[in-house]
């Protein structure tokens, strides 16, 4: 190891956003143009569109999502899941973490970059915001290093005005994707004693996204996100990420700010024409020259910038873009690694198993057991009985009379109590004595079933246990 490669790799022992003596650097991007952002500008736009509209978008008088943590009720394209299906939940937590290791080794941060909503936020909205009042990255710079004057008290009021608009819009909308838009509407219209806690997480709720926008920011990205730092261990050499490819860039003779009639390539000189413009539109601050850094979060501006300075000097664009290290260095192109493929398995079952729970799960699910404790009772005429408990809850919208049967054995069910409708999403319990005839047990226990039923629709067959004398 020669003395200067410590020296090259020193861009990793700190991040690109603290100095050395631990104050944050505040960076200012300038503002980035090109085709990949205008991609991102359209994706954006329609996840923006989906987030702000979902709470309002009702699938048979349900709305789209909503994660009522409170009530333990859970809302997905209008299907109610309740404690109940936590199971599903379970695969289907295990299921998303399996395609974020797979998508991650493949793609690299690609999410980040163009679906996180802390990236189109920050950079689709606040950002905009930002330039649009103070201007691209030299004049915000110079606004914030000058006095306070009227135009900087009037920019920086109008910007963080705006901002705390935003970050209430923001806030409330997640809060009805947990809570439910009756329940928002609630709060803002009815008296505040009447919704103090509902006020409180709204107020929390803007605070909370205010202060990740103005002041966080790349932050949240570099420090706090722990998903940059499992690049560490998910990236391989096969893995696509915004990358520059330093061999071009560098060659033999390394690069070099652009000559005008230069031949570039006869005196081995790299197509990096050093502009910088790649470092200033960064968002975290980095330098994607220095290789792959936990910090990027492939928001691709760096590739427009360099796209544009490559085409201003008339040289193949590119230099900067989605590539692998293998195909870097080898120059071959992106194939799937048994890695790969093993995740890739691994989702396919995943899949499949939470496909099929989805399925075969029912609108209304019943438990019936035996009364712990409780032995048989033996009644006149070679009758025996058990008592049951019962639990019926139903997932639905709509609300039914239940009615309970024995199947593939004759029997009677006698209700405790007047059984009652089960209301829409309710939960029914009770207890009911099940007596069969004496020759009809196979012994200490017999295998029942027993029907669930609304009217004369069979909803669900439960199977059970009945205890009886030795025979």
């Amino acid at each position: 190891m020669t003395h200067e490669e410590p020296n090259k790799e020193s861009f990793r022992d700190h991040i690109s956003t603290v100095d050395a003596k631990g104050k944050r650097i505040w960076v200012y991007p300038k503002k980035p143009s090109g085709k990949f952002t205008n991609y991102r500008t359209i994706v954006s736009i329609v996840l923006l569109a989906m987030l702000f509209g979902g709470p309002f978008i009702r699938i048979g008088g349900e709305p789209l999502l909503m994660l009522n943590i409170l009530e333990r009720k859970f809302i997905i394209f209008g299907n109610i899941f309740w404690p109940q299906d936590f199971h599903l939940f379970v695969f289907a937590m295990i299921t998303g973490i399996v395609f974020v290791i797979l998508f991650t080794v493949v793609f690299g941060r690609l999410f980040c970059g163009w679906v996180c909503p802390q990236t189109i936020f920050m950079e689709m909205v606040f950002r905009k915001i930002e330039y649009a009042i103070e201007g691209d990255f030299k004049q915000q710079m110079k606004l914030d290093r000058s006095p306070w004057n009227k135009e900087k008290i009037f920019k920086k009021t109008l910007k963080h005005v705006i901002f705390v608009v935003i970050s209430f819009l923001i806030g409330n909308t997640f809060l009805a994707y947990i809570i439910g838009t009756e329940e928002l509407y609630n709060i803002v219209t009815e008296p505040l004693n009447d919704h103090m806690g509902g006020f409180i997480a709204m107020i929390v709720f803007s605070g909370a996204f205010y202060g990740v926008f103005a002041k966080l920011r790349e932050q949240v990205c570099t420090t706090i996100c722990p998903y940059g730092r499992l690049q560490g261990v998910l990236l391989d050499r096969n893995s696509l990420v915004v990358a520059y490819d330093y061999k071009r860039g560098e060659r033999e003779e390394g690069r070099s700010k652009f000559k005008k009639n230069e031949d570039r390539s006869a005196l081995g000189k790299g197509d990096c024409i050093d502009c910088g413009h790649c470092v200033h539109v960064c968002p975290t601050g980095i330098d994607i020259r220095n290789g792959t850094q936990l910090e990027c979060v492939n928001c691709t501006a760096c590739m427009d910038a360099c796209d544009f300075m490559m085409e201003s000097v008339d040289l193949k664009k590119g230099l900067i873009g989605y590539k692998s290290e293998e195909g870097i260095t080898k120059g071959v192109p992106f194939k799937l690694t048994t890695r790969i493929i093993g995740y890739l398995l691994v989702l396919i079952i995943l899949v499949g198993i939470i496909t099929t729970l989805l399925l075969s799960r029912t609108d209304v699910e019943a438990t019936i057991l035996r009364t712990s404790g409780m032995m048989y009772q033996k009644l006149e005429e070679d009758k025996v009985s058990n008592l049951y408990n019962f639990k019926v809850i139903n997932k639905t919208n709509e609300g039914f009379d239940v009615r309970f049967s024995l199947e593939e054995k004759d029997g009677q069910i006698q209700m405790v109590g007047d059984l009652t409708r089960i209301e829409p999403q309710g939960v029914f319990e009770g207890a009911m004595f099940v007596i069969l005839e004496k020759e009809m047990l196979a012994g200490v226990k017999t295998n029942i079933k027993i029907g669930v039923y609304d009217d004369d629709k069979l909803i669900e067959t439960v199977k059970t246990n009945f205890m009886g004398p030795a025979l």
